[in-house]
């Protein structure tokens, strides 16, 4: 079996693989070319900007994703899991400080290995195509204040978990995907006060004028939001975006900086009103259940399996190994399973992002203001505007941006809508 294992995850791999180069190769034949639209806002030399771009970030994610499978080699597949679990159950008696240890441990080991890949993406491939406004003092202030965070609330989660393991040994499960849950949720609310702002500057719209068209844009659509907000993004990175935090009356609109010095006020609310689709179509809570009750599924799945005497023996790992090296085995044959459902996942997240798109445009009138900020935001974030349809097919959970686009301006070009001189009048919902 557990040569089965190998040749699958090897297949797996080869896999992926193959679909990243030929998405490289899709991009070569046809990156040269200024889709229908894009005209004016993207020239030849911006496309070879962003093909070198795309071909620079897909090597360095081909390197570290060679490496980080040769670990995980090791560490499965020969012997590194069964000495690093002796190593830490020597460490201490007690089942949750162990499980505590075991999972920090792991964890700060992939940080250090992965952070020369993190380092040279940020100074070498960002900073040589302009992005990237980062200092090495700030890199570090924020690797040190990341893992802070995330080594108190990962040693609280797991804590918190084996606590529950051994207070109901017949029905952890239950009580797992209910804390789990419960913690989700709290994060959600908590987040946009006390987590993000240890990282960025968060202030009022500053520009004349744009935080009224955006809650006059929010009163039409009929939702209300605390607080309309711009983000200091600019101090690491010239990339432009926003989004949505927060849930319930904690809900607030966050803007990049850099997206509000790119676009116009009308491109900008066009944005945010794309944004605004996704909780009027439902898809925010339609995800969240979804994510629950496939959690729910799974922490069953995972009570049975891990009771499972024979589980260790499928990797060739002796079977009085500790219930955390048993969940990282179990972590790996979950992704295997679990592969073939990405495309699924995927298609289902484009559907929605189209969803929204037209929602936006029902809401503004004006659909050629999103198309606009779209085809602005991947000149200025020199992005792959010809993925291959396979790999798009994968991975991309938004459609490719020439596809949105051209669907944009058919609505333009649709009766329904006004021109551009005409009266900003919405269609009713």
């Amino acid at each position: 079996m557990k040569l089965s294992l190998f040749c699958l995850f090897a297949c797996i791999t080869a896999f992926t693989y193959w679909l990243r180069q030929i998405n490289l190769q899709h991009l070569k034949q046809h990156g040269s070319h200024v889709p229908e639209g894009f005209e004016g806002a993207i020239d030849e030399e911006k496309l070879r900007a962003s093909t070198a771009y795309t071909l620079d970030s897909s090597r360095l994610g081909l390197w570290e994703s060679l490496f980080d499978n040769c670990l995980l080699i090791l560490f499965l597949f020969c012997g590194v899991l069964a000495a690093y679990d002796r190593f830490i159950s020597g460490l201490s008696t007690s089942p949750i400080a162990s499980a505590v240890l075991f999972f920090l441990l792991l964890t700060l080991f992939q940080v250090l290995l992965g952070a020369p890949f993190d380092l040279y993406g940020i100074f070498g491939i960002e900073a040589r195509y302009g992005f990237n406004t980062t200092t090495p003092q700030l890199w570090v202030i924020d690797l040190v204040k990341s893992q802070a965070i995330g080594a108190l609330l990962l040693a609280f989660l797991v804590g918190s978990v084996f606590w529950l393991i051994q207070w109901s040994t017949q029905h952890w499960w239950l009580w797992v995907w209910g804390f789990m849950g419960v913690f989700s949720l709290f994060m959600m609310f908590i987040s946009p006060y006390v987590i993000e702002p240890l990282f960025n500057k968060y202030e009022p719209v500053t520009e004349a004028g744009l935080e009224d068209d955006i809650r006059v844009m929010m009163e039409k659509a009929g939702l209300k939001v605390g607080q309309v907000l711009q983000m200091d993004a600019s101090r690491r990175s010239r990339h432009s975006n926003a989004y949505f935090t927060g849930i319930g009356k904690v809900k607030r609109i966050v803007l990049y900086d850099t997206l509000i010095r790119q676009m116009s006020h009308s491109e900008i609310v066009a944005v945010l009103a794309h944004e605004i689709g996704h909780w009027k179509k439902g898809h925010i809570w339609k995800r969240l259940l979804w994510a629950e009750i496939m959690a729910l599924a799974g922490s069953w799945i995972s009570f049975r399996l891990l009771n499972w005497q024979e589980l260790p023996g499928l990797l060739g790992l002796p079977g009085d190994i500790s219930l955390p090296a048993k969940m990282v085995v179990l972590g790996f044959l979950a992704s295997l399973v679990l592969f073939p459902l990405g495309p699924i996942s995927a298609w289902r997240s484009r559907c929605q992002e189209r969803e929204a798109d037209r929602f936006a445009a029902d809401l503004t009138g004006r659909p050629q203001d999103l198309a606009a900020a779209l085809i602005k935001m991947s000149a200025e974030n020199l992005s792959n505007l010809f993925p291959h349809p396979l790999y798009a097919a994968f991975y991309y959970s938004h459609p490719p941006t020439v596809e949105r686009v051209r669907q944009l301006q058919a609505l333009v070009r649709g009766a329904c809508y006004q021109s551009d001189k005409s009266p900003q009048v919405p269609r009713t919902q």
